[in-house]
């Protein structure tokens, strides 16, 4: 049978070719991307500018201590978080024994579970400040740190004194006992400043869970080293960050709402980093290390369910990509619309990696049907040969960058791990990038955003932490 006189198999040819050809090519644009990124980390290696510093270490707390420069505000919403609310709290007013230190914790009037545990895990602790916001959650989350914002104004208003930088935080973070004073120490000269994330393996979890450590590990040890350097502005994680509190007021002011934090974004540490950017404010990528080596850093388990990594990952792609294009639009210098770029593939990745998967199914019948006689093998143009070689090549190069980055945070078995883990890392794209149009179209109906967190349960301060790489083999690696 003939159709528009080509066969079934000749039209299975073609869309395989064209599909092959449309794949090949952006895939080979992404990596020229990436390429570049490469080269601008190695250069800062060779020169110096990429390794992280080694701290001094940081003395065990025998009381309150004062040696921050001003009032330190740090924000935690929280909204369904009594599994964890109580071990951030308590680890953090513990690691953290700073007078000046103010602690929002920002619990919604219909969650009576987190408010409980907020109030049990702070122990009298006076520097812990329980916010309970007006009106029934979910709202956004942005919502919530609006609610703590005001929060804090009321409080400097009463006092007479202002805060100097407020910190981001999350219910479910282990902070890092010297994030604090770095953090501190970077405002004095900045804007902006943010430490990295560090998500931990999860043995239960080894593919959906653990599946964020090198992400992490290659995006806050090579990605955001490049952009500070670049001086290109910063999105914020919105955990183990720190702003200015001249500049969170200077952003309120310029907006009609008086609010520093856009409630109606999903992800609003991204618009507030790029927004204070455009703005003239400084950020500061702050990579140091103890001298165990391990990475100053924040610490947390990441949702270790498919669903629910999905979900989380949705979030991302919806605020940083549809609405990051519709409220921020593309500005700054050459740099920032680089990385802007970089910021807002999600959607048109997941689209091209779908092909590819798709491409894969339709080669595997192409090559049964040759393989039982049933039609001949797919000839490939010169072109599309270099392009597939080209792509491979590049495949094979960032495999080893990824297997680089997670073994010296990791060891070597979680390096392989995560070169194991790009399927897996490619499905949950592809899932949430469906999901994240989906959501955008609703949006853009009038359907308001909704705070769609993930539940946590596990927290590093209570659960027992993975082994750690030791000095000597980190510093082979």
């Amino acid at each position: 049978m003939t159709v528009g006189g080509f066969t079934e198999f000749e039209w299975l040819m073609l869309v395989e070719h064209e599909l092959l050809l449309f794949a090949g090519v952006f895939f080979l644009i992404g990596a020229v991307d990436e390429f570049l990124v490469d080269l601008v980390w190695l250069w800062l290696r060779v020169t110096g500018k990429a390794k992280a510093q080694t701290i001094g270490a940081v003395p065990a707390s025998t009381g309150m201590i004062d040696d921050l420069s001003g009032k330190a505000a740090v924000f935690i919403p929280a909204w369904q978080e009594a599994g964890v609310i109580g071990a951030t709290i308590s680890h953090m007013l513990s690691v953290w024994p700073h007078r000046s230190l103010r602690v929002y914790v920002g619990c919604y009037r219909n969650d009576p579970a987190t408010i409980e545990a907020a109030i049990r895990a702070a122990g009298g602790d006076g520097r812990m400040r329980l916010v309970i916001h007006d009106r029934n959650g979910p709202s956004t989350k942005a919502d919530c740190l609006n609610r703590l914002y005001r929060a804090l104004e009321d409080d400097e208003q009463r006092s007479g004194a202002l805060s100097h930088m407020v910190v981001l935080h999350d219910a479910e973070d282990m902070v890092d006992p010297a994030g604090i004073v770095l953090l501190d120490d970077a405002i004095q000269n900045a804007e902006l400043a943010q430490l990295p994330v560090l998500p931990l393996p999860q043995p239960a979890s080894p593919w959906i869970g653990s599946h964020y450590c090198e992400e992490f590990a290659e995006a806050h040890g090579k990605a955001m080293v490049v952009r500070d350097a670049l001086r290109a502005a910063m999105p914020l994680a919105g955990v183990g960050c720190a702003i200015g509190r001249n500049a969170l007021a200077k952003l309120a002011a310029a907006k009609t709402d008086r609010q520093p934090f856009a409630a109606d974004c999903l992800t609003e540490d991204y618009e507030l980093g790029l927004g204070i950017g455009a703005h003239g404010g400084r950020a500061r990528f702050l990579r140091y290390r103890h001298p165990s080596g391990d990475l100053v850093a924040t610490r947390a388990y990441f949702p270790a369910r498919l669903d629910l990594a999905v979900r989380q990952k949705t979030r991302w792609i919806h605020g940083i990509a549809f609405q990051g294009w519709d409220r921020l639009g593309w500005r700054g210098r050459p740099a920032d619309i680089w990385m802007q770029m970089r910021d807002r593939r999600g959607p048109f990745t997941a689209m091209v990696l779908a092909l590819a998967y798709l491409l894969l199914v339709l080669a595997t019948i192409s090559w049964a049907l040759s393989i039982m006689g049933a039609a001949p093998a797919m000839e490939l143009s010169a072109p599309l040969e270099v392009i597939l070689v080209l792509n491979f090549a590049s495949f094979v190069w960032r495999a080893l960058w990824r297997f680089g980055f997670t073994a010296r945070e990791y060891g070597w078995a979680e390096g392989l791990r995560s070169v194991l883990r790009i399927p897996v890392s490619n499905i949950i794209a592809i899932m949430a990038g469906r999901r994240a149009f989906a959501a955008y179209a609703r949006a853009l109906s009038g359907q308001l955003p909704v705070w769609e967190k993930t539940h946590h349960h596990a927290h590093p301060a209570i659960s027992p932490l993975p082994a750690t790489v030791s000095p000597a083999r980190r510093q082979a690696i």
